[in-house]
């Protein structure tokens, strides 16, 4: 499948936000939910599930379920990877300069890790501890596990049996399903691995956003290059409607909906995914679906973005690296920092993630030449000798 350079450029601007979300400057609230009550942190996951269904499901369509199944794995493996690569980062470099310069972002970040270091270290290599940061990625490991038995199950019974399921589990989820569960098994098995470090975001919630995006993808990929019914204008002019409504409250009432503590901001919890917070997202997909086609043919690609995009797990976990750095090195929002600091690391950072990006795509293409030339060599081979 050709890349579409759109779907680069706008998971490159998804990683900006996120970047400019955890880097602790004056910029992380402004930039932590620009569009309404609706972070990149959602945006992404729905945009990789999306991209998975289409090209795995794609895959599967063409070559079978096994060959989607094994080429899934191998994915979850690469990502399973560069998180550990990360835990040790972060339970070695980080930890050390943490303790040396005492900045409590970074040793409150590791605060489990400090207390009992083994089971620290057990429970991430079983993504069962995870520290604020580090928990967006094994989230991405079981869902791209899951996924075949997820297409497989859409293959019996039908996706709208898969989507009603996935979300009787989301809404479980509003009622703490994944704490309880989680709370019964320690019970039963033991384990000092408290909820708490378990991870920010709820899998029960969030696996309704990968459902949704696989079925969005797989449902591209059936189309096989046919233009997907529209929506109806009533939609479309309602979805306008709810996504404006929560952008002017955003920017009226702030990064909170409600006064802090009403028990309503539940509704649009992150970590949860809550019902309103769900229609904001529902209501911003459906603009960008039915716009978006629109206004990207007369735009310019915009480099900077796609460069991102093309490598985005690799500028991802890049983008974790600078800030567990700086918030071990300079600490967090709490430190006064002159405007002029924050610049410079915003600029350095992002600029840090271009290269990353530029030097893997560059080294992919290298690959993929070496790939193309060896296999013009394999054939020639083959090839019967001319008669004389």
């Amino acid at each position: 499948m050709n890349r579409i350079w759109h779907f680069d450029a706008l998971r490159g601007l998804m990683l900006v936000l996120m970047t400019l979300t955890h880097l602790p400057t004056r910029l992380t609230a402004p930039f932590s939910q620009p569009f309404g009550y609706v972070s990149a942190a959602e945006g992404f996951v729905l945009l990789s599930a999306y991209m998975a269904g289409w090209v795995y499901g794609g895959r599967g369509l063409r070559q079978g379920p096994e060959a989607m199944r094994r080429a899934l794995v191998r994915r979850s493996l690469k990502v399973y990877l560069c998180h550990m690569a990360l835990i040790v980062f972060a339970f070695t470099v980080v930890a050390l300069i943490a303790q040396a310069t005492r900045q409590e972002a970074a040793t409150g970040l590791l605060s489990f890790y400090f207390e009992a270091p083994l089971t620290a270290w057990i429970g991430a290599v079983l993504m069962i501890y995870m520290p604020p940061l580090l928990d967006i990625l094994p989230l991405y490991v079981l869902f791209l596990l899951l996924s075949p038995l997820v297409l497989a199950g859409a293959a019996r019974a039908g996706w709208t049996a898969v989507l009603a399921a996935s979300g009787l589990c989301w809404l479980a989820a509003q009622w703490g399903l994944g704490s309880w569960l989680y709370q019964q098994l320690v019970v039963m098995f033991g384990g000092t691995i408290g909820v708490q470090h378990t991870g920010s975001f709820s899998i029960w919630a969030w696996q309704l956003l990968w459902v949704v995006g696989l079925w969005l993808g797989v449902g591209t990929a059936m189309r096989q290059g046919e233009d997907r019914k529209p929506f109806s204008p009533a939609v479309v002019a309602l979805a306008v409607l709810v996504a404006s409504v929560f952008l002017v409250w955003r920017y009226v009432a702030g990064p909170s909906p409600l006064a802090p503590g009403n028990m309503w901001n539940l509704l649009f919890d992150k970590w949860r995914l809550g019902p309103l917070r769900l229609l904001n997202l529902t209501a911003i997909v459906v603009v960008v679906m039915h716009f978006g086609p629109g206004l990207v043919q007369g735009l310019r690609q915009p480099v900077y973005f796609t460069k991102l995009g093309q490598a985005s797990l690799q500028v991802f976990c890049a983008h974790l690296v600078a800030i567990l750095a700086i918030l071990a090195i300079w600490g967090g929002e709490d430190v006064d920092r002159s405007p002029l600091t924050d610049v410079i690391l915003v600029v350095f950072t992002l600029a840090a993630l271009y290269a990353v990006a530029a030097i893997t795509v560059r080294a992919r293409g290298r690959k993929k030449v070496g790939t193309v030339k060896v296999s013009e060599m394999a054939v020639q081979q083959q090839r019967p000798a001319h008669p004389c």
